[in-house]
């Protein structure tokens, strides 16, 4: 049985009574809260089963007036024409929109719903998306969901923000949300973290969980104290394999897993305990509310409250080869899609059985041919080739692999893949799919219009040999551990080392925020040599980040047998 653990917490001190949990407990702190005051707002995330909320607080508080936060916004035609331009008609990718939540609302329905509010007598409830533009009121609220739980909902039948597409393609309802509503829902959030009261955890049905505003906050400074991990989730793929199972504790009944988002701030969670309640929020509040205490000061400056760095795995062992793909350049996502920078990658091999990956394209090939080909096999006129125009390298463990945008590449099946890279994800220009649909019966989305071009087709095989394959440079190496450089490529802002010890070994965050995966060993721990914060256990395959502001820590191996840790920062 493999040690990983699926469900990491933080533990927070000091605030184990300001924390609720189900309908009963909740009910009674509110009216305490409330006292004999009479407004009381709900702000809701997006995707808020209002059914459930919405009716058990009008049961519990029996208010006088029920107002609807939805009211004050265009109607959903409405909204869908002014949303046309950033939602595009590409099934997973449109474009990054920078508005604010005020951008869709009405303000003629605005300024009616708030004069009506003033002038109420008695107890009223204003709910909703976007419930604090109304009033704050006398008690505000803010019901919260994780980005993972959205992305179930939609594939169960959730909408979009007034929308009646129930039965609409997943990925079609992804993409409003990621290009629109969930940056609109964020900027909006984070415009009222001080003003939050009561923080309400509504990720399991008929399950809520609720802290005290002043506790909720108080837990976002105190993660940026310690090293930490994500809450990660696991998903099925075409080509989706058998490793993940075992090593990660999965249910074996399932045909397979492709993917697990375990260091992707934007969409995993973290999980809050106090006392024996443990709160769900997403991990994006601690990076909005906390952005120099976790990123430092220079990656805030260069990019803003974002996360730039992401790990994840790819599992092939036992499945098919990644789609045949490849990134577009920095000036290619800035100005077709609204992104700042692009997904600069790489292939760390965390384990492997014959496998390998293509990556670069083979000498003297002919493009107008190789493009031609592609896009007769895209239609269902042929096959495609791929060994005859992309370069495969056998791949064994701790082989890395760099990928800077332009490099068209995949992995083979029969690989595990830590894959390390910047932020933006959802921007893979997939050029061949191996003749297969996916999961959904459906043919992938293919991009071989926007692939053809950013291919830099200098990338052959004996520059991707000298720059992109196992390009290591040993740093330091001594009796108690070594530290190799092993990417990225200069073309790429993030720094990866890889740490081979069987001692203790002093670590600094040097005003950056780390990331790190555990790719060999056992367990290790991580310690503050000024006892700054408690030890922390990690175990083989999974992630976690040190804070930039964490500074000094240490780390060592919890057996006294060898480990490997990999390591990611922002260079400078």
């Amino acid at each position: 049985m493999s040690n990983y653990d699926n469900s990491p917490y933080i533990k927070i001190n000091d605030y184990d009574n300001d924390a609720y949990s189900g309908y009963a407990q909740i009910d009674k702190k509110i009216k305490e809260s409330l006292g004999n005051k009479k407004i009381v707002v709900v702000d809701c995330y997006l995707g808020i089963n209002d059914r459930e909320l919405l009716n058990v607080l009008i049961k519990k508080l029996t208010p006088a007036h029920v107002i609807l936060s939805e009211d004050i916004f265009y109607d959903g035609k409405k909204l869908t024409e002014m949303m046309q331009v950033n939602l595009t008609e590409d099934r997973v990718r449109g474009v990054m929109y920078y508005g604010t939540i005020r951008d869709y609302v009405d303000e003629a329905k605005l300024a009616k719903i708030q004069k009506f509010v003033k002038n109420k007598e008695g107890i009223v409830l204003v709910y909703g998306f976007g419930a604090s533009l109304i009033t704050k009121g006398d008690l505000l609220i803010y019901a919260d969901l994780t980005r993972w739980e959205i992305q179930l909902r939609y594939r169960a039948g959730l909408p979009n923000f007034k929308q009646s597409n129930y039965d609409e393609d997943p990925l079609i309802k992804n993409k409003r949300g990621y290009f629109i509503e969930w940056r609109i829902a964020d900027k909006h959030k984070r415009e009222i973290f001080e003003d939050i009261d009561l923080y309400l955890d509504t990720n399991c049905s008929n399950k809520p969980k609720m802290i005290t505003g002043i506790a909720f906050r108080n837990a976002l400074k105190s993660v940026c104290n310690q090293p930490f991990r994500l809450v990660p989730y696991f998903d099925p793929g075409v080509w989706g394999g058998q490793w993940m199972k075992e090593v990660c504790n999965l249910d074996k009944s399932k045909s397979n897993y492709a993917w697990s988002f375990d260091g992707v701030p934007e969409e995993n969670s973290i999980n809050l305990k106090f006392g024996d309640i443990v709160i769900a929020t997403p991990a994006l509040n601690v990076v909005m509310y906390q952005a120099i205490e976790l990123l430092g000061a220079k990656n805030y400056a260069r990019f803003g409250a974002e996360f730039p760095i992401r790990f994840d795995l790819l599992d092939t062992m036992g499945g098919g080869n990644l789609s045949l793909q490849v990134h577009p350049t920095t000036e290619y996502i800035k100005s077709h899609f609204g992104m700042p920078y692009t997904q600069d990658e790489s292939y760390y091999i965390l384990d492997c059985d014959g496998g390998g990956v293509y990556l670069g394209l083979k000498e003297n090939i002919n493009s107008d041919e190789f493009i031609n080909d592609l896009e007769r096999a895209n239609e269902g006129n042929q096959s495609f080739d791929a060994d005859k125009y992309i370069n495969f390298f056998p791949a064994k463990k701790h082989d890395h692999f760099l990928i800077p945008a332009g490099t068209i590449h995949c992995s083979s099946a029969n690989c595990v893949v830590l894959e390390v890279s910047a932020t933006p994800y959802i921007f893979t220009f997939k050029l061949w799919d191996w003749d297969r649909v996916g999961l959904d019966g459906k043919p992938r989305p293919i991009h071989v219009e926007d692939g053809k071009k950013v291919i830099d087709y200098q990338r052959t095989t004996t520059w991707v040999e000298s720059n992109l394959v196992n390009n290591f440079t040993e740093i330091e190496k001594s009796d108690e551990y070594t530290e190799v450089k092993t990417g990225l490529h200069e073309l790429e802002f993030i720094e990866t080392r890889v740490i081979t010890t069987k001692q203790k070994i002093y670590q600094q965050t040097n005003k950056s925020v780390v990331m790190m995966n555990l790719v060999a060993g056992e367990s290790a721990v991580i310690k503050s040599p000024k006892n700054k914060f408690e030890p922390y256990t990690v175990h083989y395959a999974e992630t976690f980040i040190v804070p930039a502001q964490v500074g000094e820590f240490t780390i060592e191996p919890f057996d006294k047998n060898e480990i490997k840790v990999l390591k990611a920062y922002v260079r400078n």
